[in-house]
C-alpha cells in the first residue's frame, strides 16, 4: 500500500520577503545609475528611499515568515532569510549615511586654511565647468566647526620648490580622477598658483568643487585646498574624504619625485 506524502506549501511571507528585496536592490540600482547619469540629486534620492523603504518591508514580511515556519512547519526558511540578508544588506550604506549625518556638523565645506580659504576662479571656463555657479564664502565662526571634527585637515607644506610642487599637485589630481578645470602655474605679481578641479563621489557620482592654492615659502610651498558640495544640507564626510585622498596621492607623487633623484 502506498504512502501519500504530502508536501507543506511554501509561506507566502518567505516568498514575498525574497521577491521585494531583490526588487528593492534593482530600484536602488536604477537610482544609483540615475544619480551617476546627472540626475537632480532629490529625485535621485527619492528613488533610493523609495527603494530603502522597499526594504524594510522585505525585512518585516522575512520576520513574519520566520514565526509562520516555526508554527507551521511550512517550507521557505531559505527564501526569508534571503530576503532578510539582501534587505539589510542594501540598508547597510544608507544607514552608514544615517550615521554619519547624526555624528558629524552640518557642513559642505571644507578647507585646511580657515582664516583665508582658498576662492574659486571666476573665469567664464571654471564657471561654465561648475554649471554657471560659484560657491559662497561662509563666516569664520562656522568654520569653527570644523576644527572639532576634523582637527587633523591642516595646510599642507612641500619640502619643495613651487613649480616642482605644482607639477606634484597636477600628477596627484589626476591620480584621483578629478577634472581640472581650470591651472594656473605659481608666480607673476602675487606669486600664487591655484588649480580649479571637479570631483565626485564614489557610488552616486555627485560632484564635488575643489580649488587649491600654492603659496611659495623659502625653501618649502604651502598648499592649501578647499572642496565643496553641490549639494546639501550634509555632505556625509566626502569632502574630508577628497582632501585626505588628495593628500595620500600628492604624498605619493613627492616620494615618487624623491627616488627618483636619487
Amino acid at each position: 500500500m502506498r504512502r501519500l506524502i504530502v508536501e507543506e506549501p511554501y509561506s507566502k511571507a518567505a516568498l514575498l520577503s525574497r521577491n521585494l528585496a531583490f526588487f528593492s536592490v534593482a530600484v536602488g540600482l536604477v537610482g544609483v545609475f540615475l544619480g551617476r547619469a546627472g540626475l537632480d540629486p532629490p529625485a535621485t534620492f527619492a528613488v533610493l528611499a523609495a527603494a530603502a523603504f522597499v526594504a524594510c518591508v522585505a525585512i518585516l514580511f522575512a520576520f513574519l515568515a520566520f514565526v509562520v515556519i516555526w508554527r507551521s512547519g511550512r517550507k521557505g526558511a531559505g527564501q526569508a532569510s534571503a530576503g532578510l540578508f539582501l534587505a539589510l544588506l542594501f540598508l547597510a550604506y544608507p544607514a552608514y549615511l544615517a550615521e554619519r549625518t547624526l555624528r558629524l556638523p552640518r557642513l559642505v565645506d571644507i578647507s585646511t586654511d580657515i582664516a583665508d580659504p582658498p576662492v574659486f576662479s571666476l573665469s567664464r571656463q571654471a564657471q561654465a565647468a561648475r554649471g554657471g555657479a560659484t560657491p559662497a564664502s561662509i563666516p569664520v565662526q562656522m568654520r569653527k566647526r570644523q576644527m572639532q571634527a576634523y582637527p587633523q585637515i591642516q595646510p599642507i607644506l612641500l619640502d619643495l620648490e613651487s613649480q616642482e610642487a605644482y607639477q606634484s599637485i597636477l600628477k596627484a589630481m589626476t591620480a584621483n580622477g578629478w577634472k581640472i578645470v581650470e591651472q594656473k602655474p605659481p608666480g607673476g605679481r602675487s606669486g600664487l598658483g591655484h588649480v580649479d578641479a571637479i570631483a565626485s563621489s564614489l557610488i552616486l557620482g555627485f560632484p564635488c568643487d575643489i580649488t587649491l592654492r600654492i603659496r611659495p615659502l623659502v625653501g618649502q610651498t604651502r598648499v592649501d585646498i578647499r572642496s565643496v558640495s553641490r549639494f546639501g544640507p550634509y555632505d556625509f564626510g566626502s569632502n574630508q574624504r577628497n582632501i585626505e585622498k588628495f593628500e595620500s596621492a600628492l604624498q605619493a607623487e613627492v616620494d615618487k619625485s624623491d627616488h627618483a633623484r636619487r
